[in-house]
């Protein structure tokens, strides 16, 4: 079987984007997840703002537990976008294929977003969850992946499942919104390929942040009370400590978790952090789209002269 180098070199260049992104942006990560997995009145909250989670650390001399987690958030980024964009590729080149088009259209491109946010979903969802788990622990008491992952059934470790997938959306937003922005951009260069084997047209770093940046931001403000919910139903078990067995039971759902914040935050509650939200995901992403970009061409280049050589050198294959 051929591998396509096209999906795989996106798939690549997606991995380190994403591992690149989450490493630089992650203590504010863990003051954004503990913020928004407590779910209370105002004037009840421990942290009234997010700020309060990093004075919290630096008061306890725990610094660097705003990295707890980060070994299993790493490993979650590197095979979250590899098969994100391994699949969305696929579709996308399937989708060409079958109609015989150029170009693919916007609905034809959030579809193949979406399929490829179920994939991913269904297999990453245990380390997502054991990830925020980390996050929301009180500092310098994260347990490891292995123990966080062994509490509880199985089940537990798919807890907010439905909602993630659900929450996949954004991705799939985002990304045709990218895509069809890009597109535009290059359809001068685009149409000038003459060699289908030639290396993928890609931004320049500035263009791809800004349409990262315009992308995400669109994307977060559509789903961000869906977010909230999931961060909830996420460390139900493990953050309200508070709550009877059967309120954290009902929290674990989606109408139970939305009737919770409703109830106890108002309208409003649905958007507490949405500001922070806005700012991480978008430079967050955007660094990850001007990284993919910058270097899916040069991946490209690099596995397609890697191709090459073993098929010139069968033996070298074989001897290894």
């Amino acid at each position: 079987m051929q591998l396509d180098l096209e999906s795989l070199s996106e798939a690549i260049s997606g991995a380190i984007g994403a591992l690149v992104s989450t490493t630089i942006f992650y203590p504010l990560d863990t003051c954004k997840a503990k913020y928004q997995a407590e779910v209370k009145a105002h004037h009840q909250r421990k942290y009234r703002k997010i700020s309060d989670v990093l004075w919290e650390a630096i008061s306890k001399r725990r610094v660097l537990s705003l990295y707890q987690g980060l070994g299993t958030k790493s490993l979650y980024s590197l095979i979250m976008p590899f098969i994100y964009f391994y699949a969305y590729s696929y579709f996308k080149k399937l989708h060409l294929k079958k109609n015989g088009n150029k170009n693919i259209g916007a609905t034809a491109n959030l579809i193949a977003a979406t399929m490829s946010g179920v994939c991913t979903v269904l297999i990453t969802q245990p380390l997502d969850t054991a990830s925020l788990r980390m996050q929301t622990s009180e500092f310098g008491k994260s347990k490891g992946l292995w123990q966080t992952l062994s509490e509880g059934t199985l089940s537990k470790a798919y807890d907010g499942l439905a909602i993630t997938i659900l929450l996949s959306m954004n991705v799939s937003i985002q990304l045709t919104v990218f895509d069809q922005l890009k597109h535009r951009l290059l359809k001068g260069k685009m149409s000038k390929k003459t060699d289908a084997k030639s290396a993928p047209e890609s931004l320049s770093a500035f263009s791809a942040f800004m349409l990262g940046a315009v992308s995400n931001c669109a994307a977060t403000c559509l789903t961000y009370p869906v977010f909230r919910c999931k961060v909830m139903i996420q460390t139900a078990d493990s953050y309200d400590n508070k709550s009877t067995e059967a309120e954290r039971k009902a929290q674990k759902t989606i109408s139970g978790a939305l009737y919770t914040i409703w109830k106890r935050e108002g309208l409003l509650g649905f958007f507490n952090g949405l500001p922070v939200q806005i700012v991480r995901s978008v430079l967050g992403s955007a660094l990850l789209l001007m990284v993919k970009e910058k270097i899916t061409k040069s991946t490209w280049i690099l596995m397609l002269k890697i191709g090459r050589y073993l098929s010139v050198n069968p033996s070298k294959l074989k001897a290894s």
